[in-house]
């Protein structure tokens, strides 16, 4: 593990099997299992390039290292954070092949050009934006409420960045699903791919999982449900296996 910064109020934590560290602080919003499993779930190239918007401290950059040799980017918008990912990715000694920006993704496409990444990934703010709904301090309200970009922003964005057969992946919430379709549709990022989450048997999906392709041909398909206890209150094997076992190569 390699010398870096980490100030008050920060702490470092292990990313389980994969021998690496990631800087959290509980001031700010830290990555929950709705991450690890995008990050397992993505289809990703073993060359090119892939593109992680909403970045938050970096996990999913640093758990896709373990799976693919491209060149990987994250963009976040809070300063804080995106500085964070960045000192984790030097704390892992991973500085040539993960780069994170602090931006806005919404300006992106007009710096990188068209069609600039091979796959995105995203785990998104999942709650609109209410007048008056916003309870948390500023990280935390940012990283839950879309305050600084919506979905549809998001889909535009991916749709100008991708290009065409690359693949987008993300995560979110079963409830908009509708939603999600409509914009992925509309922005030319053909769903192909869904999977929902449940957090045990008989309780309905709490998070989804889906994958479209950019000018992809229409062909849908809905995957086994991924259920994360068993009824003894322990993670059920493929969580185990995606927490503790062996990393699966790309799709």
């Amino acid at each position: 593990m390699y010398t870096v910064p980490v100030y008050d109020q920060e702490r470092v934590d292990d990313l389980l099997t994969h021998d690496l560290h990631i800087i959290q602080s509980d001031e700010v919003f830290s990555f929950s299992m709705d991450a690890v499993l995008l990050a397992r779930f993505a289809a990703v190239p073993k060359h090119g390039r892939i593109l992680d918007l909403c970045t938050g401290n970096g996990v999913v950059p640093l758990l896709l290292s373990t799976r693919t040799e491209a060149q990987i980017e994250g963009i976040e918008i809070q300063e804080r954070l995106a500085d964070m990912a960045d000192r984790s990715v030097r704390m892992n000694g991973l500085e040539s092949q993960i780069k994170i920006r602090h931006g806005d993704l919404r300006g992106l496409p007009n710096q990188e050009g068209p069609g600039a990444y091979h796959a995105i990934t995203v785990n998104p703010p999942y709650m609109p934006l209410q007048k008056g709904d916003i309870k948390l301090n500023i990280h935390q309200a940012i990283a839950r409420h879309e305050i600084h970009c919506s979905l549809e922003e998001l889909m535009q964005a991916s749709m100008r960045l991708l290009r065409n057969g690359g693949k987008f992946s993300m995560v979110h919430k079963p409830q908009r699903l509708g939603e999600i379709i409509t914009l992925m549709k509309k922005y030319r990022l053909e769903p192909k791919l869904v999977r929902f989450v449940h957090p045990r048997q008989h309780l309905e999906a709490n998070m989804v999982l889906i994958e479209g392709i950019r000018d992809g041909k229409p062909d849908m398909r809905i995957l086994p449900p991924l259920v994360v206890y068993q009824e003894n209150g322990e993670y059920c094997p493929e969580i185990m296996n995606i927490y503790y076992g062996s990393n699966e190569g790309t799709k």
